[in-house]
């Protein structure tokens, strides 16, 4: 087979194998089909299916799909990241910054103080570290893996648990708005490289200036050309950021954090999220699984994710319940946001990708990584079903 016929054959399993696993196992209630597809992205990869069948993997899989996958991935991944920056709401996060910094800070820090704490367990043995990692950029990246809430599955989930056009749906996004800020910062700050810091300073002071003329000038634009300027704006910055060595998903990331929601409908940005979603991240799933990894044994990389998992999983929950002790908020509260903001899935292993792209984490770190963002998201709706039901007032509180 030629490699457009290759290309195919790997698109035609990416996108038929999750559904059918999501629709005959009837998953939603614990996996959604987001999740199936990133679980079926690592069973394609090299450490499961090519461990099992070598030779077919190879054969499916060669240098050119592996790249002509890549390309997808990629505009699938900056399309994807720029609208979860667009559709940040700082605005109302400092309306009410009092309530917002106090829950998204102690929501960010201690899961980033657990992490950092594994991340340094890890590091007493090798293999974990990339090899062009110092030791605080690996351990600040773990932590901040740890930290994550991925405002665009958080989206997806409080639409199936009917809350997220609620006051604490509204109250959610908005933590989870000012933690992305954080932790956005967080990874340009581990990716700074002294080398090319100057690179990085022109990239900044281009990109202020053009951000301000680009506001300029989308506000004069009809709605229908403002989608296209916007997404010359989305490569630019992009290209800027990965030529500076700040990686071009930062790039999309700000290209994004700049714009307004306002200047789009409402209803046309929901389509968009969900079209990205469902033609072109599958392949970006594909491509991520690919990069898996088990060289330190099965064991040891289930044992890492499983505590890094718990890392997360109690520093999200501490934050949230120290939080609600200082803003007194009801009981049951802070458990309940707590587990609605531990949604990792994609931003996350958005992060670790960058990660490993920039060689300060190992493969079979991203995997756990992988493994553990997984896990967390999975979890999510099943704590969180039996507190909506008992605790069905606290979605209509209004701040």
């Amino acid at each position: 087979m030629n490699t457009t016929e290759l290309f195919l054959v790997a698109l035609l399993v990416t996108f038929a194998l999750p559904y059918l696993i999501w629709r005959l196992g009837r998953t939603e209630y614990w996996a959604p089909l987001v999740v199936v597809q990133i679980v079926t992205g690592i069973l394609l990869g090299p450490g499961v299916l090519g461990a099992a069948f070598p030779e077919a993997h190879r054969a499916v899989f060669t240098p050119a799909v592996i790249q002509s996958l890549n390309g997808v991935a990629w505009w699938a991944v900056m399309l994807f990241v720029w609208i979860a920056g667009i559709e940040l709401d700082l605005r109302q996060a400092w309306r009410l910054r009092g309530d917002s910094l106090v829950t998204a800070g102690l929501a960010f820090t201690l899961p980033m103080a657990l992490g950092s704490l594994a991340a340094l367990v890890l590091l007493a043995w090798p293999g974990w570290a990339g090899p062009a990692a110092r030791d605080w950029q690996f351990v600040a990246g773990i932590g901040m893996a740890c930290s994550v809430t991925a405002l665009p599955i958080l989206i997806l989930l409080m639409e199936k648990l009917a809350i997220l056009r609620l006051p604490l749906g509204q109250r959610i996004l908005r933590y989870a708005s000012v933690d992305d800020i954080a932790i956005w910062g967080v990874l340009a700050l581990i990716l700074l490289d002294w080398q090319r810091v100057g690179r990085q300073l022109a990239f900044l002071a281009l990109f202020a200036l053009g951000a301000w003329l680009f506001r300029k000038l989308v506000q004069r634009l009809s709605e229908s050309d403002r989608w296209f300027v916007s997404l010359a704006w989305l490569a630019a910055v992009a290209l800027g950021a990965d030529w500076s060595g700040l990686h071009f998903m930062v790039g999309s990331f700000l290209a994004g954090a700049v714009m307004d929601s306002h200047w789009f409908d409402q209803r046309e940005m929901d389509l968009l999220r969900h079209h990205v979603l469902l033609v072109l991240m599958p392949v970006f799933f594909l491509s991520t699984g690919l990069r898996t990894a088990w060289e330190a044994g099965g064991v040891a990389v289930f044992a890492a994710a499983a505590w890094l998992l718990a890392a997360a999983v109690v520093g999200k929950l501490a934050g949230t319940h120290l939080a609600g002790r200082v803003l007194g908020w009801r009981r049951g509260e802070a458990r309940l946001i707590g587990w609605l903001l531990q949604t990792k899935a994609l931003i996350m292993i958005i992060f670790a990708n960058v990660l490993l792209d920039g060689q300060l984490i190992s493969s079979q770190t991203f995997t756990a990584l992988m493994l553990m963002a997984v896990a967390s998201t999975m979890l999510t709706v099943p704590m969180t079903t039996p507190l909506l039901q008992r605790l069905r007032e606290l979605t209509v509180r209004v701040d």
